[in-house]
């Protein structure tokens, strides 16, 4: 091997070895590339508007709420329809059924059930959103 392709193969090398530090998952504490900003499921969240879970009536902590809305919009925009995104909380857990999705013009929709299960009492909130062009969902009212 010549000096020149051993450069050229170590600087690859060099590089795949700094990118792999590298992570998008771990939100804002990312490597040297980080750019330093919040975690941009925030907008997932707020767009559900409270999502179902706010119509049950039920009172729940806020790191309840947030796991509530994280399995919504799970179950809205990756599960299988009919398959259960489950979620549990310190005094409450539940889980999210989301219907197959259907069209409502240039929308995909889809109708969903979460079922609350809280000190023995079980409720269940159902509804329908569709999904907007920045992968947001907003529920129907």
């Amino acid at each position: 091997m010549s000096v020149s392709r051993f450069g050229g193969a170590a600087a690859l090398m060099l590089a795949a070895l700094a990118l792999s530090a590298c992570t998008t998952t771990g939100g804002s504490k990312g490597g040297f590339l980080s750019s330093g900003k919040a975690n941009p499921s925030a907008l997932y969240i707020s767009a559900l508007q409270g999502g179902i879970v706010s119509r049950s009536g039920l009172k729940l902590t806020d790191s309840e709420l947030q796991r509530a809305l994280e399995a919504e919009y799970r179950a809205l925009e990756a599960a299988p329809g009919g398959q259960p995104v489950a979620w549990t909380g310190q005094s409450v857990s539940g889980q999210v059924v989301a219907a197959a999705p259907y069209q409502v013009g240039q929308q995909n929709c889809r109708q969903y059930t979460h079922k609350l299960n809280a000190k023995g009492r079980q409720i269940e909130a159902r509804g329908a959103a569709c999904r907007n062009s920045n992968g947001t969902w907003t529920p129907l009212t």
